[in-house]
């Protein structure tokens, strides 16, 4: 629930019968001028893990229960899980595999499924919007040298869609925003999204060229169908098969999206992936809300968000997780691990080049991002930093390339 500060400020019964008496005149919210909403606040745990061996799940089990368990939130729930395959499933750093760069890892994704079962959730579903592809996410993943099977056997009623396309459903689905767009007000997705009833986004700890950061909230981009919001997308109707990527459309702007889907808020708004895309991953949020975000930043990449972002490229073991309910909370959090400050404005690091779309989502009132506001519980993030720009030599996400 929001927070409204400056209780000093409340009117006795008369003055409020007053305000009720010109409510056809003027707002009574008008009469509230001391009470400015706060966004919302929730919990972020921290927790220092090398490996993704034998203490993974245990570990991520520890954090969930700081954070007041899974239990109330997926019991008896249909569960999606956003995990992060982004690029082509052939395309490496070097010969780093995936999942120990850009890939949130198979072992993350397998433990959240095994605790999410072990919670009670009813049914977990594995989505991802695999990249220029129309194959279920199984074959993705079998081309990125990776086995399905233990994911799809770590619980009962395990399922995976790639959610590029109808898969399973027969129509996409709507989800509009409650709080309105900054570029898109809803969005037209797989029916998985639209179906079940508790997201979790579990992310890699990484920075972006584009905007800076890719956490938890970031993920949630991938799951606009690339049928109606990518490079190929159908003019009236959504595309049969998923082609390119979705930079004409979303990043740039240059191509509209499906005309059965919800079009642009203002047309003339700049045509700027700096500017665009910030406020595109809030739209996503807003519209597709996340109930519990998971980082992975055992082992990442520095310098972007994926192989092809430049030449300053780096493998790095911060060996950390980090989890939290609130989307917003959990990413600046995130954001300070990382040794960045999460209040940063555009042309402070790491939003050395865009907006901040931790700013704009709190401002939309999804969360805070001040970390004064986070508790923080488990290791502490002076503990778990990891200076990703320090560790880079400086520059921001993308330079030189």
């Amino acid at each position: 629930m929001p927070e409204y500060p400056c209780h000093r400020h409340a009117l006795s019964r008369r003055q409020a019968l007053a305000g009720l008496g010109s409510l056809a005149l003027t707002p009574f919210v008008s009469k509230l001028q001391g009470y400015v909403p706060q966004a919302p606040t929730s919990p972020v745990s921290i927790a220092r893990c090398p490996s993704y061996g034998a203490e993974l799940t245990p570990t991520l089990g520890r954090m969930l229960d700081q954070l007041g368990g899974l239990g109330k939130l997926v019991a008896g729930k249909t569960v999606a899980i956003k995990v992060n395959l982004t690029g082509s499933p052939r395309q490496r750093l070097g010969r780093t595999p995936s999942e120990l760069a850009h890939y949130t890892h198979p072992a993350v994704i397998g433990s959240t499924i095994r605790l999410l079962a072990a919670a009670g959730a009813r049914r977990i579903r594995v989505l991802e919007g695999c990249f220029c592809c129309s194959d279920p996410l199984e074959e993705f993943m079998l081309d990125a040298g990776w086995d399905p099977n233990p994911l799809l056997n770590a619980a009962p009623n395990v399922e995976m869609e790639n959610t590029n396309v109808l898969g399973r459903g027969k129509r996409y689905l709507r989800l509009m925003s409650p709080q309105g767009g900054y570029v898109f007000k809803g969005f037209d997705f797989n029916h998985a999204w639209a179906e079940s009833d508790v997201v979790v986004s579990i992310a890699k700890l990484k920075e972006h060229a584009t905007v800076g950061i890719t956490l938890g909230m970031k993920n949630m981009f991938g799951a606009t169908p690339i049928t109606i919001y990518g490079d190929g997308c159908g003019k009236d109707e959504p595309s049969l098969e998923a082609k390119g990527g979705r930079g004409s459309t979303m990043h740039e702007g240059a191509v509209a999206p499906s005309k059965s889907a919800p079009q642009e808020v203002d047309p003339n708004s700049p045509r700027r992936g700096d500017y665009r895309m910030p406020r595109i991953v809030v739209d996503v949020c807003a519209a597709r809300p996340v109930h519990l975000t998971i980082i992975d930043g055992i082992s990442t990449m520095i310098g972007g968000e994926g192989p092809w972002t430049g030449p300053r490229m780096k493998i790095a073991s911060p060996g950390v997780l980090i989890a939290g309910f609130n989307p917003v909370c959990t990413d600046a959090i995130g954001t300070a691990v990382m040794g960045y400050d999460p209040m940063a404005k555009r042309g402070q690091p790491p939003f050395d080049v865009c907006d901040s779309f931790l700013e704009l989502a709190e401002a939309r009132g999804l969360g805070t991002r001040d970390p004064g506001r986070i508790e923080v519980v488990g290791v502490p993030v002076k503990d778990a930093l990891f200076d990703f720009r320090k560790y880079r030599g400086g520059g921001f996400p993308g330079e030189g390339s």
